[in-house]
């Protein structure tokens, strides 16, 4: 039973008493004592107006009761300055943190005590239950129990989980994930898919570690219907690192909108540093002929049919920025007519010659024709030029094969 120390008399005397249970509390003008606190306070012994008792309460302090669990658990795993300076440059296993409350409940101890309303019913029978201790032999079953719960955890913590393979063997990209955690609310997101795009190791140098190794992860989330986003995460190890970024990107969703819900509106040019990215719309039927990174987006946000060429850096990250960039930055056929003033058509083959209206504006219709300077000058690329005039050729047109 925890300690108190009671009592402060300020007057002719002054008395102070430990509580464990029973004391004998003597009382200046009286030559009784109580066996208990309680009585002592409730007979007839009374304290005359002159006197101030406080009532203060104390427990034992330790080692393991001054620090934080924190504290304790940087100690442990040498997380603190010069245990990290012991280990720098080693490549020494990491040792990991423990979740030591798995397995209790709240009541339960090694002295097998039985608490009304905690590990115990609190009335039975009409009756109030009493403290009671178990057996011997029931206090050891239990805690064997306990103890053969915590080591099944820590298997199943090192059983590797069997994923589904990426773009290659043993690529990380294109692999699926679990949908992200509820939110705060409840709210769960079981319409999402999460892929992974990019897994890489990054280094950190610092004065007091030295060469640190982190994990950076580039997860990607979408519902197939134009709600998608991308995010970052990075930590220690692998697992925490997705964690992170799939968390993160359901924050950092972005509507793309969807011409007939299946390709862009328009042909798009995006840059994103030393990145290029040419996107061009497709009929139905086509399907994506793109780089990979941004195919496993596609599908994510619901594009079934468009053409992609990327030049100048690969960077995967680059390459998905670039990729939500255009995007988003499309225009739809009706802010086209708004902004415009003008009647939107479209062309297709199977209408020949005849345009299509797509799109009227909703103001009053502009009667003058657009001027020159407002027509784009789009920017042709060589390798198209040469395909519409058939002046493209098969790279193996000159090259001599051996004939066996």
């Amino acid at each position: 039973m925890a300690a108190a120390a009671i009592g402060r008399a300020c007057a002719s005397g002054a008395f102070r008493v430990a509580w464990r249970g029973f004391a004998s509390v003597p009382v200046k003008g009286s030559c009784g004592s109580y066996c208990s606190l309680a009585w002592a306070f409730q007979a007839r012994c009374s304290i005359s107006a002159p006197w101030t008792v406080t009532v203060e309460q104390r427990r034992q302090s330790s080692f393991f009761n001054t620090l934080t669990a924190d504290e304790l658990w940087k100690g442990a795993l040498a997380e603190t300055g010069v245990g990290v300076k012991k280990g720098r440059g080693k490549r020494r296993k990491k040792k990991l943190r423990k979740n030591l409350n798995r397995g209790q409940e709240i009541g339960e101890g090694r002295s097998g005590f039985l608490w009304p309303g905690l590990n115990a019913p609190l009335i039975q029978s009409g009756r109030v239950q009493a403290v009671t201790q178990r057996k011997k032999e029931e206090r050891e079953r239990i805690q064997s129990e306990i103890v053969q719960r915590r080591d099944t955890w820590e298997k199943k913590r090192k059983i590797k989980i069997k994923r589904e393979g990426g773009w290659s063997g043993k690529c990380w990209g294109g692999v699926i994930l679990d949908p992200p955690d509820p939110g705060p609310n409840g709210e769960t997101y079981e319409d999402f898919e999460t892929r992974v795009i990019e897994v890489k190791n990054v280094f950190c140098m610092n004065a007091k570690e030295g060469r640190k190794k982190s994990i950076r992860a580039l997860v990607a989330i979408g519902n197939g219907k134009g709600a998608a986003g991308f995010a970052m995460g990075k930590a220690g190890d692998r697992m925490n690192a997705l964690r992170k970024a799939k968390n993160k990107a359901i924050r950092c969703l972005h509507l793309i909108e969807l011409y007939q819900k299946h390709t862009v509106y328009h042909d798009i040019t995006v840059k994103f540093k030393r990145t290029t990215i040419r996107m061009k719309k497709q009929n139905k039927g086509y399907g994506l002929h793109c780089h990979r990174a941004i195919i496993t987006i596609c599908k994510l946000i619901g594009i079934k049919d468009m053409y992609a060429k990327v030049s100048g850096s690969k960077n995967l990250i680059n390459i998905t920025r670039a990729l939500f960039k255009g995007l988003t930055q499309q225009e739809t056929h009706q802010q086209l007519a708004n902004e415009k003033g003008l009647y939107v058509v479209e062309f297709r083959e199977e209408q020949g010659p005849l345009p299509i209206v797509v799109a009227l504006p909703e103001g009053t219709v502009r009667e003058d024709p657009e001027p020159e300077d407002e027509v784009p000058d789009t920017k042709l690329e060589w390798s198209d030029v040469k395909e519409a005039q058939g002046m493209k050729k098969s790279p193996w047109a000159n090259v001599r094969r051996a004939v066996w």
